[in-house]
C-alpha cells in the first residue's frame, strides 16, 4: 500500500544514501566498491521513486508537483524530493487545522 508517511520515509532513506555516496566519492577519495553500491542504490532507488510517486500523484496520494519534484529533480539531488515532502506535510497539516476550525 502506497502511503504519504512510507514515500516519505523512503524518501529520507534514499537522501541519506545519496549524502553518504557524495562523502564517499568526494571526502573519502573514491574508495570502491563502496562509491559504486551507493551510486547504484541511490540510482535504482531514484528510477522506483519516481515511478511509484507519479502513480502515487495519479492516485492523489501525494500532489502533482512533489511527484514531479521526486521524478525530475531527484536523479540529481534527492534532497529537493525529501524538502517537499515536508512542505507536503505542513501544508496537509495545516489544511486539516483550518478544517477543524
Amino acid at each position: 500500500m502506497i502511503t504519504f508517511r512510507r514515500l516519505e520515509t523512503v524518501s529520507f532513506i534514499h537522501s541519506g544514501i545519496y549524502l553518504a555516496l557524495l562523502v564517499c566519492a568526494f571526502v573519502a577519495g573514491n574508495p570502491q566498491p563502496e562509491t559504486f553500491i551507493l551510486g547504484l542504490a541511490h540510482g535504482l532507488l531514484w528510477i522506483g521513486m519516481s515511478i511509484v510517486c507519479i502513480f502515487a500523484a495519479r492516485a492523489r496520494v501525494i500532489p502533482f508537483w512533489l511527484a514531479v519534484t521526486v521524478a525530475v529533480l531527484g536523479g540529481l539531488g534527492p534532497f529537493a524530493g525529501s524538502i517537499g515532502f515536508i512542505v507536503a506535510g505542513r501544508r496537509k497539516g495545516q489544511a486539516v487545522a483550518a478544517s477543524t476550525r
